[in-house]
Order: C-alpha cells, then structure tokens, then sequence
C-alpha cells in the first residue's frame, strides 16, 4: 500500500486493485486506487479526495490508477462563470414543467424499475443492464457523506430523472444520473442543467462531473458545459 503525497496519511491507506476490463475504451484494460478504511471517510474528508480526483462508488471512494493511460481526467464546472449555451437553453426551457422533490437516500419501486429500463436501453451489455436490487442499493443508496436524492415529475406525475447528488464544501458532485430512456428533450442534460442551478442558489463554486475521456463518446457531452477545469498532475487547470 501506499500514500498519495497529497492526501493526509494519518488516517487512510489506499491500494490499487486488481485490472478489470475499461468500461470506456475498447480493449483496454483499468485499474483504481482505493481509499481505505471506508469507515473513516466522512463528508469533510471525501471532499478533500475529490479534490485530489477521487469520486465514489456506495462506500467505495476510488480514482483511476492505470498502468498505461491516463485518459480518465478529473472535470468540474465552474459554476459562476457558467453560461448556458442555445442548445442548453433550449433543453431548460422544453423541460421547465418538471417538478423535483429531494430526499434522503431511499429506496424506491418505482426508481429501481426506471434504473433498470434506463440501462437496458442505454447501456446494453455494459454490467449493469442486470442488476439486482441488492447492486442497485449497494451502488447508489449507500453512502456515509452527506448524499440526497432528487427524482424529477412531469405534470402528470410520471418519474422521469433520478439523480443522486453527494454534498461537498466547495460543491457539488454528481453520483449518478438516470432518467425515462425513451423520452425527448435532452433529460441528462437538464439535470446537469438544474445541479448547476443548485450549486448557484447554495453559494457553491464547483459541480463536479466525475471523468471526462476525450477518446469516449459517452464522456463529450461534459466538456460542453463551458467553462470547466480539469485535474492534470495534482492541479486543476482551464483546459
């Protein structure tokens, strides 16, 4: 084991795991960096880790540690100077009926079944498109950090976005999203739409993206939210 030089080793361990195919990039292969013991990451220091890049799986808080790529880059939204552009403004506007109640983590019938829909038809074959109940809890409804969960309605009152949103002291940083897969108006987008207008009315400088890969088709929709910084050698940066 060993201790990045920038995160504080009184308390954590971190080890890097086994490689596992790279959910991303076709044919290669991936490894993470864990944080280790779990018990011991409360809301103040995982936010220290994710400013270091580190994000959060259930009581999992990992970032890439890949023998041979470094193509997973840190990314987050720089929220004041945040300005949306026509095609945002257009999503925001089509979706403005949508109404959100924000919980504590909880489960759901009616979430679980979106979840699943949402991964059979987006992400077929990816691992995830079969998850049980107790996967499904163990991924997004575990947590130690301050962590809520926001579920969007239409004015018939039909689910159409999931998100779950853990709570940082400089920001935001959004654990995952889904939402009706069959739906028009850009509803991923929205969300991200409406996190930003959160982070705004709370005060907060940064909505953290997770990673951002320009190799992947499934990452490019994050680097439209302008401007943004990315974590390149221990340091964020305008790109």
């Amino acid at each position: 084991m060993s201790n990045p030089q920038d995160l504080p080793p009184r308390i954590l361990q971190f080890y890097t795991t086994a490689e596992y195919p790279c959910s991303y990039l076709v044919d290669r292969s991936a490894r993470s960096q864990v944080a280790a013991p779990t018990h011991l990451i409360d809301a103040h220091l995982y936010g220290e880790l994710v400013q270091q890049g580190f994000r959060r799986s259930g009581l999992f808080t990992y970032r890439p540690h890949c023998d041979h790529c470094s193509a997973c880059v840190p990314i987050r939204v720089d929220v004041n100077r945040f300005r949306p552009n026509r095609s945002q403004r257009r999503t925001w506007a089509r979706q403005e009926e949508l109404q959100v109640r924000m919980t504590g983590l909880r489960w759901d019938d009616e979430h679980f079944e979106l979840y699943q829909r949402y991964q059979q038809l987006r992400h077929p074959g990816a691992g995830m498109d079969d998850d049980m109940p107790s996967q499904y809890r163990q991924f997004l409804l575990t947590s130690r950090v301050d962590t809520r969960l926001a579920e969007f309605r239409d004015a018939e009152g039909r689910l159409m976005i999931v998100s779950v949103i853990d709570v940082l002291q400089d920001g935001l940083s959004a654990v995952y999203t889904f939402y009706e897969p069959e739906a028009q108006g850009s509803l991923g987008t929205w969300a991200i739409l409406w996190q930003v207008a959160q982070c705004r009315a709370a005060g907060l400088p940064w909505l953290y993206l997770g990673y951002w890969i320009e190799e992947s088709r499934k990452m490019s929709y994050k680097s439209a939210f302008q401007p943004f910084q990315l974590l390149r050698a221990g340091s964020w940066v305008n790109p």
